[in-house]
């Protein structure tokens, strides 16, 4: 009875944290629709300047992650451990992918003088800089998020290595993959703000 009301404990409080997170990021996104409709040309230029197929590609990496952290707590559940560690893999994997495509597109809009308070962008209508300014607020945020998510899928998966993680016990991986998904959503709210604005 007393395990199962540590389990309850540890999923409330699982969410009431994410419900902290998502009040962080719906503040950003509410101070960015307040920018877009005072600069809604200057919004769509800088839109027009990312690329939508490494965001689209990103898009597909998270939804593909948050499909296998999803497996891997149905595979736990069922016993099948030796599949768990793979599916947190393959989740582990994906998010590496993701944070290494971000860090090639920063790098990009980097070596053009295009990041926050630089000469080409505070030379440039007032929009422009505020979009990039956003830009790189929310997604290095969004980074951020993805590799403590990675971290807690790393340490889920030493976890039901060592069989502290069970079909009994998986508390910890699920409120990972909860984490995870958040990640993931926040996103499909990041990706047509940036990428497909018009």
């Amino acid at each position: 009875m007393a395990h199962r009301y540590d389990q309850t404990g540890i999923r409330i409080g699982m969410w009431l944290f994410l419900y902290t997170e998502i009040i962080l990021f719906g503040g950003l996104f509410v101070l960015y629709a307040a920018y877009f409709h005072q600069y809604p040309s200057a919004f769509a230029d800088g839109g027009r300047e990312l690329s939508r197929g490494i965001g689209a590609l990103n898009t597909i990496i998270l939804l593909v992650s948050s499909c296998t952290v999803a497996a891997s707590i149905t595979a736990i559940r069922h016993q099948a451990k030796r599949l768990c560690l793979l599916l947190l893999a393959v989740s582990f994997s994906c998010g590496g992918f993701f944070l290494l495509n971000k860090y090639f597109e920063w790098g990009y809009k980097f070596a053009h003088g295009i990041y926050p308070n630089s000469p080409v962008l505070t030379g440039g209508p007032a929009g422009r800089n505020i979009f990039f300014g956003l830009y790189y607020v929310i997604t290095g945020l969004h980074g951020l998020h993805v590799l403590i998510g990675m971290t807690l899928l790393a340490l889920s998966f030493v976890l039901v290595y060592k069989n502290k993680i069970t079909g009994q016990r998986f508390a910890l991986l699920e409120n990972s993959g909860l984490y995870w998904h958040l990640v993931d959503l926040i996103w499909i709210f990041v990706f047509p703000l940036f990428y497909l604005i018009l």
